[in-house]
């Protein structure tokens, strides 16, 4: 119940975060704090005010873009293990995301070997083939 709230406020938050009326309105904030400056004489209750107010809404906006970033990531490891098992790709990659960095990278190295060797393949293949179209053609008379 709490995970579902939770959930749909940080979505909502995160929503909103992200919209251009919201950046505008923080710039008017900052706007208005400046030019209310002289009004209180540059005081430190005026300072206080803007520094209070953005580390509460820094450290509040933490929790919810990480706890965003968690599930947008889940969710799209999960459809890529989704696609992984459903193809002809190897189904031992399903899961990676849970070792190290350290096995993550060599891993990554791996498959990146990989994909030369097979680059590498492949344009020998295609030179091989553009030789034998190049390449004289005997008629038997």
């Amino acid at each position: 119940m709490i995970e579902k709230f939770f959930t749909k406020i940080a979505n909502a938050v995160a929503h909103l975060a992200g919209m251009p009326p919201t950046f505008a309105l923080c710039c008017l904030v900052i706007i208005v704090w400046a030019l209310s400056g002289p009004v209180f004489g540059f005081s430190d209750t005026w300072q206080l005010v803007i520094n209070t107010g953005t580390t509460i809404v820094t450290f509040l906006m933490v929790f919810l873009i990480q706890n965003t970033q968690n599930r947008d990531s889940a969710a799209i490891q999960t459809k890529l293990d989704e696609l992984i098992r459903v193809s002809r790709a190897h189904n031992t990659f399903i899961g990676i995301e849970h070792l190290t960095e350290s096995e993550v990278e060599e891993i990554r190295e791996k498959c990146e070997k990989a994909a030369k060797r097979h680059d590498r393949e492949v344009a020998a293949a295609a030179v091989k083939k553009a030789a034998q179209k190049r390449a004289p053609k005997n008629h038997a008379a």
